[in-house]
């Protein structure tokens, strides 16, 4: 079967169409043939080597990318409580850039049918990841205030509207007035130019020098220094990603000085650790769109040969909601 992958780490260049075998589920697997694949910052540094050290996110060449997709049941292994012809989406299962993925049916949930596939996937990877800073590595509350950067992106835009649900006031980070207006129209209740601005002198204004019980930062290694210390005492910044390379690391003092706040650094492996888990989740957000309250942007939709493009725009920060491959 068609597929994309890499022999060695390196830039966009190194992604290559490959011929797999398409695989034959096991015990306790189901085989998807996938009509999307999404596109996402983890798929990055697995294809730079930047995860090769994880044991949670071990990336042995070659490979096939891909962290989730969505489609349908074309075979099951024994086991493996699916049927042929049920739609169903997935992640943190590497192999999604390829016409047919075997993945373990635990991490698979069934797609309502009212539930277009395309936004399924959005809502896997990326959905999942808003759920879990929103309802888990920080349990918002009702007048508690966040900040979020990369605030149009494609978890910015559902962190917004999943902290909005929740009661929270929401401050998003953007980088142009463009993607202002798209956070503004997620439920944004403050935004912030930070290319133009210093955006702890803005939060702190906002926030009447008090700053925000929680920092959701994405960005990584050039706004974390500050993310720290836009938090009120006692706050929290969760670090869950590195669009401008990762953390290597934070000071103790500096947590200390900030207002003996906290840090951490996630893996959404850890928030989907059983199918019960992970249904929880995906069963919320299917929820949430199918009521009209969750909006899910797809940025644009490329064909699976144009894999290394797609890794260009987002390593580039041009998307303005999911990237998706289309499968077929």
């Amino acid at each position: 079967m068609r597929a994309i992958g890499v022999n060695e780490f390196g830039g966009p260049e190194v992604l290559e169409a490959l011929d797999v075998p398409e695989g034959e589920p096991g015990p306790g697997e189901a085989r998807v043939k996938l009509d999307y694949a999404g596109i996402n910052f983890i798929d990055v540094y697995m294809r730079t080597g930047a995860y090769n050290k994880s044991d949670t996110y071990k990336t042995p060449l070659p490979m096939v990318l891909g962290m989730e997709g969505a489609g349908t049941v074309d075979a099951v292994g024994e086991g493996a409580d699916f049927k042929r012809g049920e739609r169903v989406a997935y992640c943190i299962h590497r192999g999604s850039y390829a016409e047919k993925a075997v993945v373990p049916a635990w991490k698979l949930v069934p797609v309502p049918d009212d539930v277009p596939l395309d936004v399924a996937t959005a809502l896997q990877l990326q959905g999942c990841t808003a759920h879990y800073l929103s309802h888990s590595a920080y349990p918002l509350n009702d007048g508690d205030a966040c900040l979020l950067h990369a605030g149009a992106g494609g978890v910015g835009q559902i962190l917004i509207q999943l902290a909005k649900v929740r009661g929270a006031k929401v401050i998003a980070t953007v980088g142009s007035p463009e993607k202002a207006d798209i956070a503004k129209a997620r439920g944004a209740d403050h935004t912030i130019l930070y290319r133009e601005v210093d955006f702890h002198d803005e939060v702190m204004a906002i926030t009447g020098g008090a700053g925000v019980n929680v920092v959701f930062d994405s960005v990584g290694r050039d706004t974390i220094e500050r993310s720290i210390k836009c938090l009120a005492k006692r706050g929290l910044v969760v670090n869950y990603g590195g669009s401008s390379g990762l953390v290597e690391a934070v000071s103790p003092l500096a947590l200390a000085e900030a207002g003996s706040v906290f840090f951490t650094r996630p893996h959404l492996a850890d928030y989907m650790r059983d199918a019960g888990e992970i249904r929880s989740r995906t069963d919320d957000l299917f929820g949430l769109y199918r009521a009209g309250r969750l909006e899910v942007t797809i940025d644009r939709v490329l064909p699976l040969a144009a894999a290394a493009e797609a890794h260009r725009i987002i390593e580039s920060r041009q998307t303005r909601g999911k990237l998706l491959l289309e499968i077929g």
